[in-house]
């Protein structure tokens, strides 16, 4: 059985849509937690960081990584097979398409590029079309980086914002397996 890091950053709104295709994922793969220090740490509106810790951590049988010393080995020891970043914020995006590694999302990414993991990344951010967009295009031209197949979850009163078809996400992930990007990448 395959092994893959679920990373997530803080679009804590669509925390409960991560959880629903972690449940799926665990169907068919372990699943090694790994959370951003805001996402382990950061009580919101939609519910207290210990509560959704405690619900990954009961999902996947043991315990999140949320530090970036605890992420820096899952490249190098092959602790996985692919990973996917969900919720990926345009902030980590960011991240990830400058080099920038600050938190334990972002070095798991590092750490799995360094040894040509696949990368899944499920979108979720307010400023795709308007300044990530950048970073986006080079993201969507990186080696070993898979985008979940995005649309605009609401044109009227966001019309820069894009979200994941979370949905996909397990599709998503077999073709990158594959070495292909499930297309077509905006719907």
């Amino acid at each position: 059985m395959r092994t893959i890091v679920f990373a997530m950053c803080g679009s804590f709104c669509t925390f409960e849509n991560a959880l629903k295709q972690l449940t799926r994922l665990r169907e068919t793969y372990e699943v090694l937690p790994v959370m951003s220090e805001t996402a382990y740490t950061t009580d919101t509106r939609f519910g207290a960081a210990k509560d959704f810790r405690q619900r990954v951590e009961a999902l996947c049988g043991r315990e999140i990584i949320h530090t970036i010393a605890g992420a820096e080995p899952i490249g190098p020891k092959r602790l996985a097979d692919g990973v996917v970043v969900m919720p990926c914020t345009g902030n980590t995006a960011a991240k990830i398409a400058n080099a920038v590694t600050d938190t334990s999302v972002t070095m798991a990414v590092k750490s799995a590029l360094r040894v040509s993991m696949p990368i899944v990344l499920a979108l979720a951010t307010n400023d795709a079309l308007g300044a990530s967009c950048r970073n986006i295009g080079t993201l969507l031209n990186t080696k070993h980086l898979y985008f979940v197949p995005l649309g605009q979850d609401d044109p009227v009163k966001k019309p820069n914002s894009l979200v994941a078809h979370f949905d996909l996400v397990p599709e998503t992930l077999e073709a990158a397996f594959r070495g292909e990007q499930l297309q077509p990448v905006l719907r």
